[in-house]
Protein backbone atom coordinates (compact mmCIF):
# COMPACT_ATOMS: atom_id res chain seq x y z
CA UNK A 1 0.00 0.00 0.00
CA UNK A 2 0.91 3.63 -0.44
CA UNK A 3 2.01 5.65 2.54
CA UNK A 4 -0.44 8.55 2.11
CA UNK A 5 0.53 11.83 3.83
CA UNK A 6 -2.04 13.95 5.62
CA UNK A 7 -1.29 16.94 3.32
CA UNK A 8 -1.20 16.08 -0.33
CA UNK A 9 1.18 17.99 -2.64
CA UNK A 10 -0.20 20.80 -4.74
CA UNK A 11 -0.59 20.48 -8.51
CA UNK A 12 2.45 20.74 -10.72
CA UNK A 13 2.74 23.91 -12.76
CA UNK A 14 5.54 23.13 -15.24
CA UNK A 15 5.65 25.07 -18.52
CA UNK A 16 4.43 23.59 -21.80
CA UNK A 17 2.46 20.42 -22.36
CA UNK A 18 2.05 18.14 -19.29
CA UNK A 19 4.32 15.13 -19.12
CA UNK A 20 2.69 11.77 -19.84
CA UNK A 21 3.27 9.19 -17.13
CA UNK A 22 2.55 5.49 -17.66
CA UNK A 23 1.69 3.64 -14.44
CA UNK A 24 2.23 -0.13 -14.69
CA UNK A 25 1.04 -2.44 -11.89
CA UNK A 26 -0.96 -5.65 -11.79
CA UNK A 27 -2.79 -4.23 -8.73
CA UNK A 28 -5.69 -2.09 -9.88
CA UNK A 29 -5.92 -0.41 -6.46
CA UNK A 30 -2.27 0.69 -6.50
CA UNK A 31 -2.64 1.96 -10.07
CA UNK A 32 -5.65 4.06 -9.03
CA UNK A 33 -3.87 5.56 -6.06
CA UNK A 34 -0.77 6.43 -8.09
CA UNK A 35 -2.91 7.83 -10.90
CA UNK A 36 -4.84 9.96 -8.44
CA UNK A 37 -1.68 11.64 -7.15
CA UNK A 38 -0.06 12.11 -10.53
CA UNK A 39 -3.22 13.58 -12.05
CA UNK A 40 -3.60 15.96 -9.13
CA UNK A 41 -0.02 17.18 -9.72
CA UNK A 42 -0.81 18.05 -13.31
CA UNK A 43 0.49 15.01 -15.20
CA UNK A 44 -1.32 13.17 -17.93
CA UNK A 45 -1.59 9.56 -16.74
CA UNK A 46 -2.22 6.31 -18.59
CA UNK A 47 -2.44 2.88 -16.95
CA UNK A 48 -1.41 -0.68 -17.78
CA UNK A 49 -2.08 -3.85 -15.79
CA UNK A 50 0.80 -5.84 -17.28
CA UNK A 51 4.17 -5.45 -18.98
CA UNK A 52 2.75 -6.61 -22.30
CA UNK A 53 -0.07 -4.04 -22.16
CA UNK A 54 2.45 -1.36 -21.18
CA UNK A 55 4.57 -2.05 -24.29
CA UNK A 56 1.52 -1.64 -26.52
CA UNK A 57 0.74 1.70 -24.88
CA UNK A 58 4.36 2.78 -25.29
CA UNK A 59 4.12 2.14 -29.02
CA UNK A 60 0.85 4.06 -29.34
CA UNK A 61 1.25 6.95 -26.89
CA UNK A 62 5.00 7.29 -26.29
CA UNK A 63 4.94 8.25 -22.57
CA UNK A 64 7.67 10.48 -21.11
CA UNK A 65 7.95 8.67 -17.77
CA UNK A 66 7.10 5.14 -16.63
CA UNK A 67 6.43 4.07 -13.06
CA UNK A 68 6.36 0.27 -13.04
CA UNK A 69 6.10 -2.42 -10.40
CA UNK A 70 9.09 -4.77 -10.32
CA UNK A 71 7.23 -8.02 -9.67
CA UNK A 72 4.29 -8.75 -12.02
CA UNK A 73 2.91 -11.90 -13.62
CA UNK A 74 4.29 -12.53 -17.09
CA UNK A 75 6.56 -9.67 -18.12
CA UNK A 76 8.01 -8.12 -14.98
CA UNK A 77 9.42 -4.64 -14.50
CA UNK A 78 12.97 -5.57 -15.49
CA UNK A 79 11.85 -7.22 -18.74
CA UNK A 80 9.58 -4.26 -19.49
CA UNK A 81 12.43 -1.80 -18.92
CA UNK A 82 14.76 -3.75 -21.21
CA UNK A 83 12.15 -4.00 -23.98
CA UNK A 84 11.24 -0.32 -23.59
CA UNK A 85 14.85 0.80 -24.00
CA UNK A 86 15.24 -1.28 -27.16
CA UNK A 87 12.01 0.12 -28.58
CA UNK A 88 12.65 3.73 -27.60
CA UNK A 89 15.71 4.28 -29.78
CA UNK A 90 17.22 7.76 -29.65
CA UNK A 91 14.39 9.41 -27.73
CA UNK A 92 14.89 9.01 -24.00
CA UNK A 93 12.22 8.15 -21.44
CA UNK A 94 12.56 8.10 -17.64
CA UNK A 95 11.91 4.72 -15.99
CA UNK A 96 11.19 4.29 -12.25
CA UNK A 97 10.89 0.83 -10.70
CA UNK A 98 8.64 0.21 -7.67
CA UNK A 99 10.11 -2.50 -5.49
CA UNK A 100 10.19 -3.99 -2.04
CA UNK A 101 13.77 -5.09 -2.74
CA UNK A 102 16.56 -3.27 -0.97
CA UNK A 103 19.54 -5.51 -1.76
CA UNK A 104 22.32 -3.73 -3.64
CA UNK A 105 22.64 -6.60 -6.10
CA UNK A 106 18.99 -6.27 -7.15
CA UNK A 107 19.32 -2.51 -7.56
CA UNK A 108 22.41 -3.08 -9.72
CA UNK A 109 20.41 -5.44 -11.92
CA UNK A 110 17.78 -2.75 -12.39
CA UNK A 111 20.37 -0.13 -13.32
CA UNK A 112 22.02 -2.56 -15.69
CA UNK A 113 18.86 -3.06 -17.77
CA UNK A 114 18.22 0.69 -17.96
CA UNK A 115 16.18 1.79 -14.94
CA UNK A 116 16.77 5.40 -13.90
CA UNK A 117 15.43 5.40 -10.35
CA UNK A 118 13.79 3.25 -7.67
CA UNK A 119 11.00 3.68 -5.13
CA UNK A 120 10.57 1.29 -2.26
CA UNK A 121 7.09 0.13 -1.32
CA UNK A 122 5.08 1.38 0.43
CA UNK A 123 5.56 4.54 -1.67
CA UNK A 124 5.65 7.90 0.02
CA UNK A 125 3.73 10.44 -2.07
CA UNK A 126 6.25 13.23 -1.44
CA UNK A 127 9.13 10.99 -2.46
CA UNK A 128 7.20 9.91 -5.57
CA UNK A 129 6.68 13.53 -6.57
CA UNK A 130 10.35 14.35 -5.99
CA UNK A 131 11.50 11.42 -8.14
CA UNK A 132 9.08 12.36 -10.92
CA UNK A 133 10.31 15.96 -10.88
CA UNK A 134 13.92 14.74 -11.00
CA UNK A 135 12.99 12.72 -14.06
CA UNK A 136 11.41 15.80 -15.63
CA UNK A 137 14.60 17.77 -15.15
CA UNK A 138 16.67 15.03 -16.78
CA UNK A 139 14.21 14.75 -19.66
CA UNK A 140 14.31 18.52 -20.08
CA UNK A 141 18.08 18.51 -20.30
CA UNK A 142 17.97 15.57 -22.71
CA UNK A 143 15.50 17.37 -24.97
CA UNK A 144 17.53 20.56 -24.86
CA UNK A 145 20.66 18.61 -25.79
CA UNK A 146 18.79 16.84 -28.57
CA UNK A 147 17.55 20.17 -29.92
CA UNK A 148 21.09 21.57 -29.86
CA UNK A 149 22.42 18.45 -31.54
CA UNK A 150 19.75 18.79 -34.21
CA UNK A 151 20.73 22.41 -34.71
CA UNK A 152 24.40 21.47 -34.95
CA UNK A 153 23.58 18.68 -37.41
CA UNK A 154 21.48 20.97 -39.60
CA UNK A 155 24.16 23.66 -39.46
CA UNK A 156 26.83 21.14 -40.41
CA UNK A 157 24.64 19.95 -43.27
CA UNK A 158 24.27 23.54 -44.51
CA UNK A 159 28.00 24.09 -44.15
CA UNK A 160 28.69 20.90 -46.08
CA UNK A 161 26.39 22.09 -48.85
CA UNK A 162 28.22 25.41 -48.96
CA UNK A 163 31.59 23.65 -48.82
CA UNK A 164 30.59 21.40 -51.72
CA UNK A 165 29.54 24.44 -53.74
CA UNK A 166 32.81 26.24 -52.94
CA UNK A 167 34.76 23.09 -53.71
CA UNK A 168 33.09 22.81 -57.12
CA UNK A 169 33.87 26.47 -57.81
CA UNK A 170 37.49 25.96 -56.76
CA UNK A 171 37.83 22.95 -59.04
CA UNK A 172 36.57 25.08 -61.91
CA UNK A 173 38.92 27.88 -60.83
CA UNK A 174 41.82 25.42 -60.87
CA UNK A 175 40.93 24.41 -64.43
CA UNK A 176 40.76 28.06 -65.45
CA UNK A 177 44.09 28.86 -63.81
CA UNK A 178 45.77 25.89 -65.44
CA UNK A 179 44.37 27.09 -68.77
CA UNK A 180 46.42 30.27 -68.35
CA UNK A 181 49.41 28.10 -69.25
CA UNK A 182 48.06 26.86 -72.57
CA UNK A 183 51.32 25.42 -73.83
CA UNK A 184 53.40 23.29 -71.45
CA UNK A 185 56.05 22.60 -74.10
CA UNK A 186 57.21 24.43 -77.19
CA UNK A 187 60.03 23.45 -79.52
CA UNK A 188 61.63 26.47 -81.17
CA UNK A 189 64.67 26.80 -83.42
CA UNK A 190 67.59 26.08 -81.11
CA UNK A 191 65.50 26.01 -77.91
CA UNK A 192 63.02 23.76 -76.10
CA UNK A 193 60.84 25.46 -73.46
CA UNK A 194 58.90 23.48 -70.84
CA UNK A 195 56.53 24.88 -68.20
CA UNK A 196 55.43 23.47 -64.82
CA UNK A 197 52.54 24.81 -62.69
CA UNK A 198 51.40 22.85 -59.63
CA UNK A 199 49.38 24.75 -56.98
CA UNK A 200 49.57 23.59 -53.36
CA UNK A 201 45.76 23.86 -53.12
CA UNK A 202 42.98 24.14 -55.67
CA UNK A 203 44.44 27.40 -56.94
CA UNK A 204 47.70 29.15 -56.30
CA UNK A 205 49.73 32.31 -56.71
CA UNK A 206 52.35 31.02 -59.16
CA UNK A 207 52.37 31.77 -62.87
CA UNK A 208 54.78 30.79 -65.64
CA UNK A 209 54.60 31.58 -69.31
CA UNK A 210 56.25 32.59 -72.57
CA UNK A 211 55.39 34.89 -75.43
CA UNK A 212 56.86 35.48 -78.89
CA UNK A 213 58.76 38.69 -79.58
CA UNK A 214 59.98 38.13 -83.13
CA UNK A 215 61.49 35.32 -85.19
CA UNK A 216 64.69 35.39 -83.12
CA UNK A 217 63.52 36.05 -79.55
CA UNK A 218 60.95 35.02 -76.99
CA UNK A 219 60.04 36.35 -73.58
CA UNK A 220 59.67 34.02 -70.58
CA UNK A 221 58.57 34.71 -67.03
CA UNK A 222 58.23 33.04 -63.67
CA UNK A 223 55.99 34.84 -61.15
CA UNK A 224 55.03 34.10 -57.55
CA UNK A 225 52.27 36.21 -55.99
CA UNK A 226 52.33 36.28 -52.19
CA UNK A 227 49.96 33.72 -50.71
CA UNK A 228 48.45 30.84 -52.66
CA UNK A 229 44.70 31.27 -52.37
CA UNK A 230 41.88 32.76 -54.40
CA UNK A 231 43.07 36.38 -54.17
CA UNK A 232 46.54 35.37 -55.36
CA UNK A 233 45.03 33.36 -58.20
CA UNK A 234 42.98 36.36 -59.34
CA UNK A 235 46.13 38.47 -59.49
CA UNK A 236 47.91 35.82 -61.57
CA UNK A 237 44.99 35.88 -64.01
CA UNK A 238 45.37 39.64 -64.40
CA UNK A 239 49.14 39.34 -64.81
CA UNK A 240 48.65 36.66 -67.46
CA UNK A 241 46.53 39.15 -69.41
CA UNK A 242 49.27 41.80 -69.12
CA UNK A 243 51.93 39.42 -70.44
CA UNK A 244 50.02 37.63 -73.19
CA UNK A 245 49.84 38.34 -76.87
CA UNK A 246 52.44 39.27 -79.43
CA UNK A 247 51.54 42.94 -79.95
CA UNK A 248 52.40 46.03 -77.96
CA UNK A 249 48.69 46.70 -77.42
CA UNK A 250 48.21 43.33 -75.69
CA UNK A 251 51.49 42.82 -73.85
CA UNK A 252 53.07 45.40 -71.55
CA UNK A 253 56.49 43.81 -72.12
CA UNK A 254 56.42 44.67 -75.82
CA UNK A 255 56.75 47.93 -77.71
CA UNK A 256 56.96 49.05 -81.31
CA UNK A 257 60.33 50.35 -82.48
CA UNK A 258 60.70 53.35 -84.78
CA UNK A 259 61.14 51.06 -87.76
CA UNK A 260 57.85 49.36 -86.97
CA UNK A 261 59.33 46.16 -85.55
CA UNK A 262 57.94 44.64 -82.31
CA UNK A 263 60.67 44.45 -79.67
CA UNK A 264 60.74 43.63 -75.99
CA UNK A 265 61.18 46.46 -73.55
CA UNK A 266 63.98 46.25 -71.05
CA UNK A 267 63.02 43.53 -68.50
CA UNK A 268 64.06 45.90 -65.71
CA UNK A 269 61.71 48.60 -67.02
CA UNK A 270 58.87 46.07 -67.33
CA UNK A 271 59.42 45.08 -63.68
CA UNK A 272 59.37 48.76 -62.66
CA UNK A 273 56.17 49.28 -64.65
CA UNK A 274 54.50 46.33 -62.96
CA UNK A 275 55.59 47.70 -59.59
CA UNK A 276 53.85 51.01 -60.33
CA UNK A 277 50.77 49.29 -61.73
CA UNK A 278 50.30 47.09 -58.65
CA UNK A 279 50.82 49.94 -56.18
CA UNK A 280 48.67 52.47 -58.04
CA UNK A 281 45.94 50.47 -59.73
CA UNK A 282 45.40 47.03 -58.20
CA UNK A 283 44.70 48.22 -54.64
CA UNK A 284 45.91 44.99 -53.12
CA UNK A 285 48.10 44.09 -50.16
CA UNK A 286 49.70 41.31 -52.19
CA UNK A 287 53.07 41.62 -53.83
CA UNK A 288 54.94 39.35 -56.21
CA UNK A 289 58.39 38.07 -57.05
CA UNK A 290 59.46 37.80 -60.64
CA UNK A 291 62.05 36.71 -63.16
CA UNK A 292 61.39 38.14 -66.62
CA UNK A 293 63.79 37.25 -69.44
CA UNK A 294 64.42 38.06 -73.08
CA UNK A 295 65.87 34.98 -74.73
CA UNK A 296 67.70 34.90 -78.05
CA UNK A 297 66.85 31.67 -79.84
CA UNK A 298 69.86 31.47 -82.11
CA UNK A 299 72.27 33.67 -80.20
CA UNK A 300 71.91 31.97 -76.83
CA UNK A 301 71.92 35.40 -75.20
CA UNK A 302 69.60 35.83 -72.20
CA UNK A 303 68.86 39.14 -70.49
CA UNK A 304 66.71 38.99 -67.37
CA UNK A 305 65.50 41.07 -64.44
CA UNK A 306 65.11 39.42 -61.04
CA UNK A 307 62.69 40.90 -58.50
CA UNK A 308 62.90 38.98 -55.23
CA UNK A 309 62.47 35.65 -57.04
CA UNK A 310 64.73 32.62 -56.44
CA UNK A 311 67.92 32.83 -58.46
CA UNK A 312 67.88 31.32 -61.94
CA UNK A 313 70.11 28.27 -62.25
CA UNK A 314 72.26 27.47 -65.28
CA UNK A 315 73.16 23.82 -65.81
CA UNK A 316 76.03 23.74 -68.26
CA UNK A 317 76.60 20.98 -70.79
CA UNK A 318 79.80 20.02 -68.92
CA UNK A 319 77.79 19.41 -65.71
CA UNK A 320 78.67 22.64 -63.92
CA UNK A 321 75.81 24.39 -62.11
CA UNK A 322 75.77 28.19 -61.75
CA UNK A 323 73.37 30.25 -59.64
CA UNK A 324 72.94 33.65 -61.30
CA UNK A 325 71.12 36.93 -60.68
CA UNK A 326 71.24 39.81 -58.23
CA UNK A 327 68.05 39.29 -56.22
CA UNK A 328 66.23 42.60 -56.20
CA UNK A 329 63.13 43.89 -54.46
CA UNK A 330 59.74 42.19 -54.90
CA UNK A 331 57.25 43.94 -57.14
CA UNK A 332 54.46 45.84 -55.39
CA UNK A 333 56.21 46.64 -52.08
CA UNK A 334 58.07 49.93 -52.50
CA UNK A 335 57.14 52.79 -54.82
CA UNK A 336 59.85 53.78 -57.26
CA UNK A 337 61.87 50.59 -56.82
CA UNK A 338 64.69 50.12 -59.33
CA UNK A 339 65.55 46.82 -60.95
CA UNK A 340 68.75 45.68 -62.60
CA UNK A 341 69.45 43.26 -65.41
CA UNK A 342 71.75 40.28 -65.72
CA UNK A 343 73.07 38.91 -69.02
CA UNK A 344 73.92 35.27 -69.72
CA UNK A 345 75.49 33.50 -72.67
CA UNK A 346 74.29 29.96 -73.19
CA UNK A 347 75.60 27.35 -75.60
CA UNK A 348 74.17 24.10 -76.94
CA UNK A 349 73.61 21.54 -74.22
CA UNK A 350 73.16 24.23 -71.55
CA UNK A 351 69.84 24.62 -69.80
CA UNK A 352 68.41 27.47 -67.77
CA UNK A 353 65.91 26.77 -64.98
CA UNK A 354 63.61 29.37 -63.40
CA UNK A 355 61.53 28.27 -60.40
CA UNK A 356 59.38 29.61 -57.57
CA UNK A 357 60.38 29.39 -53.92
CA UNK A 358 58.09 26.38 -53.61
CA UNK A 359 61.09 24.48 -55.00
CA UNK A 360 64.03 26.03 -53.15
CA UNK A 361 62.11 26.42 -49.87
CA UNK A 362 60.68 22.90 -49.91
CA UNK A 363 61.48 21.51 -46.45
CA UNK A 364 62.24 18.04 -45.14
CA UNK A 365 60.46 16.60 -42.05
CA UNK A 366 63.10 18.24 -39.81
CA UNK A 367 62.43 21.68 -41.33
CA UNK A 368 65.64 21.99 -43.40
CA UNK A 369 65.08 23.64 -46.79
CA UNK A 370 66.26 22.33 -50.16
CA UNK A 371 67.84 25.69 -51.13
CA UNK A 372 70.09 26.28 -54.14
CA UNK A 373 72.50 23.48 -53.25
CA UNK A 374 69.74 20.88 -53.14
CA UNK A 375 68.31 22.11 -56.44
CA UNK A 376 71.75 21.89 -58.04
CA UNK A 377 72.02 18.29 -56.87
CA UNK A 378 68.62 17.47 -58.43
CA UNK A 379 69.69 19.07 -61.73
CA UNK A 380 72.89 17.01 -61.82
CA UNK A 381 71.03 13.82 -60.85
CA UNK A 382 68.53 14.31 -63.66
CA UNK A 383 70.93 15.65 -66.27
CA UNK A 384 69.69 13.20 -68.88
CA UNK A 385 66.02 14.10 -68.37
CA UNK A 386 64.37 16.50 -70.77
CA UNK A 387 61.18 18.56 -70.69
CA UNK A 388 58.19 16.91 -69.01
CA UNK A 389 60.31 13.94 -67.92
CA UNK A 390 62.59 16.32 -66.00
CA UNK A 391 59.62 17.93 -64.23
CA UNK A 392 58.28 14.51 -63.22
CA UNK A 393 61.70 13.63 -61.82
CA UNK A 394 61.88 17.01 -60.05
CA UNK A 395 58.49 16.51 -58.36
CA UNK A 396 59.45 12.97 -57.39
CA UNK A 397 62.69 14.18 -55.78
CA UNK A 398 60.89 17.05 -54.00
CA UNK A 399 58.29 14.64 -52.59
CA UNK A 400 61.05 12.32 -51.39
CA UNK A 401 62.89 15.26 -49.79
CA UNK A 402 59.67 16.41 -48.07
CA UNK A 403 59.04 12.93 -46.71
CA UNK A 404 56.08 12.27 -49.00
CA UNK A 405 54.13 15.12 -47.38
CA UNK A 406 51.95 17.53 -49.32
CA UNK A 407 53.83 20.57 -50.57
CA UNK A 408 53.31 23.61 -48.37
CA UNK A 409 53.65 26.03 -51.30
CA UNK A 410 52.98 26.18 -55.02
CA UNK A 411 55.63 24.64 -57.25
CA UNK A 412 56.31 26.11 -60.68
CA UNK A 413 59.18 26.31 -63.12
CA UNK A 414 60.42 27.18 -66.59
CA UNK A 415 63.05 24.93 -68.19
CA UNK A 416 64.91 26.24 -71.27
CA UNK A 417 67.15 23.76 -73.05
CA UNK A 418 69.47 25.05 -75.78
CA UNK A 419 69.85 22.51 -78.52
CA UNK A 420 72.14 23.83 -81.28
CA UNK A 421 74.93 26.23 -82.21
CA UNK A 422 74.11 29.80 -83.18
CA UNK A 423 73.28 30.12 -86.84
CA UNK A 424 73.27 33.85 -87.13
CA UNK A 425 73.61 36.95 -85.00
CA UNK A 426 70.30 37.94 -83.40
CA UNK A 427 69.07 41.23 -82.04
CA UNK A 428 69.01 39.56 -78.58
Amino acid sequence: MLNVPIETPSAASGPGEPETVLVVDDSRVQRRILTSYLSRWGYRVIEAGSGEEALDLCRDQDPDLIVSDWMMPGMGGLELCRAYRQMRGDRYGYFILLTSKSEKGEVARGLDVGADDFLTKPVNAGELRARIRAGQRILGMERELTAKNDLVSSTLAEMQTLYDAVDRDLIEARKLQQSLVRERFRRLPGLDVSLLLRPAGHVGGDLVGMFPINDHEIGVYSIDVSGHGIASALITARLAAYLSGSSADQNIALEQAEDGRIVMRSPAKVAAGLNTLILDEMETEHYLTLVLARVGLTSGRVVFAQAGHPHPVVHRANGAVEVVGEGGLPVGLIAGADYTETELQLTPGDRLFLCSDGVTECSDPAGAMLEDEGLAAILRKNASMRGEAFFEALLWDLESFAGDRDFADDVSGVLMEFTRHPQRKANG
